[in-house]
């Protein structure tokens, strides 16, 4: 293939590749976003494939695995539960990572499959470009192991907090500098899989302190890095599909970031550096043990059959006990006697951003219905019932109201400005962010303990009489 058609079909599919993005930012158009980046991603491969001429054999081989891992990918997709979805993609950014170590390898150990000649061939420049894809690689790979393990509840989602963790991460760093100046200097193998080495252990490292409640912020972060190492090794093949990609995906991925951190009035260094704290106890701030008003299925369906206005605010607890459905069906219900239903969506709730959206649409909720935080926060005062389904930290009026505690400044869901607030939750325990919920206190609130499918449930059954 002539290598100025080859340049257009990669320009091609990054044009394809915004659009993606593009479309992908709304749920209204996902669909076609989805669309266009599987069509740019086969472009790139086919021109791929074409420029480099492969053997019969090597080309079946490239056949045999582009056709496992399809297959591995469709069951997958088709197996897994939406609620599952933050796991899948922090396990899917581990393998980027893995995938990026290995082409790396491939490179130091095959230059000639890849027109570089001999490994002292690859000018300083490239060999600094592949050390830092493969160390972003392998960061990368841990890193989303770990978070995949706490956000499948496979370890624990409170912060691990290791002593003499930031001198050992600042030791790693260093060490790691050294170990880039050495592969360029030496060109020896030795070193590079050294470079892997520390890459990995910190990786581990970075994530392991990092809580439950900054979940979000880990997710995008991760999906960042694996781009930036896509773009790193892009630049040392001389690949323009990877450089356009993995600098497409580490921008959004960053910017992504950037917005879940302000959303939760973080600084992107201070997630890294851990998490917020251990759990806390279930009294209020002040140490004074206070009664909470609890009520039943029957009186929430009673309360809200008879207001003008509802707003729902759906958290992590509506995932967990895959409530969205039997959510629907209560406001359906709603609306048919009158009732105006919104939802109000959180930029961090859940475990992921945009986790509840597609949970939401999972269970065919309308998409006019679904409204962000800054889009619906000022209503609130005018719902007579907020019905809050799980979300903890993003509903604590400590947030706004008490300079001492770790959220303050973090934008919440103004619920307790309703006239009533339903708090639908298992106890009064802390969330992910390990801080009591005032929310549970106030006496507009009345709290419906219970799993959040089976309570919503009991309000749908309760509706009809």
């Amino acid at each position: 293939m002539n290598a100025n058609f080859a340049s257009f079909l990669y320009l091609v599919s990054g044009i394809l590749f915004i659009l993606a993005l593009r479309g992908l930012s709304h749920p209204t158009t996902s669909r076609q976003g989805n669309m266009y980046g599987m069509i740019g991603m086969g472009i790139a491969i086919a021109t791929t494939l074409a420029l480099a001429t492969p053997s019969a054999g090597r080309f079946a081989l490239i056949v045999l695995g582009l056709l496992i891992g399809g297959s591995v990918g469709a069951v997958t997709a088709r197996r897994i539960a939406m609620t599952s979805m933050p796991q899948l993609v922090a396990a899917f950014h581990s393998l980027v990572g893995l995938a990026a170590v290995m082409v790396a390898a491939a490179a130091i150990y095959a230059p000639e499959s890849f027109g570089i000649g001999t490994v002292a061939d690859i000018h300083a420049q490239a060999l600094i470009e592949m050390s830092l894809g493969v160390a972003i690689g392998a960061i990368t790979f841990t890193g989303s192991v770990i978070a995949f393990l706490k956000l499948d509840g496979r370890m624990s989602g409170k912060p691990i907090m290791i002593g003499g963790r930031h001198f050992i991460n600042a030791a790693l760093g260093i060490a790691l500098i050294v170990l880039i100046v050495l592969l360029v200097t030496t060109e020896t193998k030795l070193v590079f899989w050294l470079i892997v080495a520390a890459s990995l252990v910190l990786g581990v490292l970075l994530i392991i302190p990092i809580g439950g409640a900054d979940m979000p912020v880990v997710v995008s972060m991760l999906n960042s890095y694996s781009g930036w190492a896509a773009a790193a090794l892009g630049f040392t093949l001389g690949n323009l599909a990877l450089i356009i990609t993995g600098a497409l995906v580490g921008a959004s991925g960053a910017i992504l970031s950037y917005i879940m951190c302000k959303g939760m009035n973080r600084s992107f260094i201070s997630v890294i550096l851990g998490g917020f704290g251990g759990e806390t106890s279930a009294i209020a701030d002040d140490g004074i043990e206070r009664t909470v008003k609890q009520g039943s299925a029957e009186d929430a369906a009673y309360l809200m059959m008879n207001a003008q206005k509802v707003i729902i605010v759906p958290g992590y607890g509506m995932a967990v006990a895959q409530a969205q459905h039997a959510l629907r069906e209560m406001a359906d219900k709603l609306k048919a006697n009158g009732v105006d239903v919104k939802y109000a969506i959180h930029p961090v709730a859940g475990r992921m951003p945009g986790h509840m959206n597609v949970l939401l649409a999972e269970a065919n909720v309308p998409y006019d219905e679904v409204f962000e935080l800054e889009d619906i926060n000022s209503e609130f005062a005018q719902a007579d019932v907020a019905y809050v389904i799980g979300a903890n930290d993003v509903t604590n009026p400590s947030a706004r109201d008490d300079k001492s505690s770790p959220i303050y400044g973090m934008p919440i869901l103004d619920v307790d400005k309703a006239r009533t607030c339903l708090f639908v939750k298992r106890s009064l325990g802390s969330g992910y962010a390990g801080i009591d919920n005032t929310l549970f206190y106030k006496d507009g609130t009345m709290m419906l303990l219970g799993d959040a499918k089976k309570m919503t449930e009991e309000i749908v059954k309760a509706m009809d009489h």
